[in-house]
């Protein structure tokens, strides 16, 4: 019976103490359950900072290749800007400058046209009417209010160019020569200017300008026609450039 009782006694006993045991064991796994919600919720925030953070990391790199960028296109345009302002100051020089140039162009442009009639005046009788029309040009844009220095010395060089062209070149027109009665109709062969001819359609007449007589002259036609007749074809580029021969008189020495 004791035995029993104290067996009783101790179970009541140990009943007892268990009881503020398993209430502290819940406690404990209260705290331990509500401390992983709070580290999971701590996590989710490291994470969510460390996901901003790389995307100000990378902001932060992007603004400085743009900073970098803007840095270099600023020298660039201060460069462009500097230069802009030294061609400023270089026409605005030019500017200052055109009204002394104008009245130092104007004497030296009117004695090129006049020089200009007297040369085709003087030369071979070749394309007059054009020739002679270029020249009356150019005393007329002279007078021209309408017209700039820089575009009357333009067409000035350009006719000069022209004539040079001339000299250096072989070309063919039709044209006549005489007057009235006389008059033959046919085709001049200019060799640069140290010859024109003249044949008409039929070859029955050749002939050659005498520059210091100023006269048309007849040429053999058994020694020149059949090289003029060449040259002709090549002025019209109907054959290949090739040699042929013209009567040329020697020059004179001069005394």
């Amino acid at each position: 019976m004791k035995r029993a009782a104290i067996l009783g006694s101790t179970a009541a006993v140990l009943a007892f103490l268990s009881a503020p045991a398993h209430a502290q064991f819940k406690d404990a796994l209260g705290v331990s359950d509500q401390t992983a919600k709070d580290t999971a919720t701590s996590q989710q925030r490291i994470d969510q900072l460390d996901d901003q953070t790389a995307r100000l990391l990378n902001d932060y790199r992007a603004n400085l290749k743009q900073l970098e960028a803007a840095k270099r296109y600023n020298t660039s345009l201060r460069t462009n800007i500097e230069n802009q302002e030294a061609e400023i100051e270089r026409l605005t020089a030019d500017i200052d400058n055109v009204e002394g140039l104008q009245r130092a162009m104007q004497p030296l442009m009117e004695d090129m046209a006049n020089r200009f009639g007297e040369i085709v005046s003087a030369d071979m009788p070749f394309l007059e009417g054009e020739r002679s029309a270029r020249a009356a040009r150019l005393q007329s844009i002279l007078s021209n209010p309408s017209m700039s220095a820089a575009q009357r010395y333009r067409l000035i060089v350009e006719a000069y160019q022209i004539e040079n062209e001339y000299g250096r070149t072989i070309g063919y027109y039709e044209g006549t020569i005489g007057d009235g009665e006389e008059a033959l109709t046919g085709e001049f062969l200019r060799v640069g200017r140290i010859a024109l001819m003249f044949k008409t359609p039929d070859d029955s007449v050749l002939k050659i300008y005498n520059k210091s007589t100023g006269e048309w002259e007849d040429l053999s036609k058994g020694s020149y026609l059949q090289d003029v007749k060449f040259g002709l074809r090549m002025a019209k580029e109907q054959t290949a450039p090739d040699i042929f021969f013209v009567p040329v008189k020697p020059p004179v020495t001069a005394q």
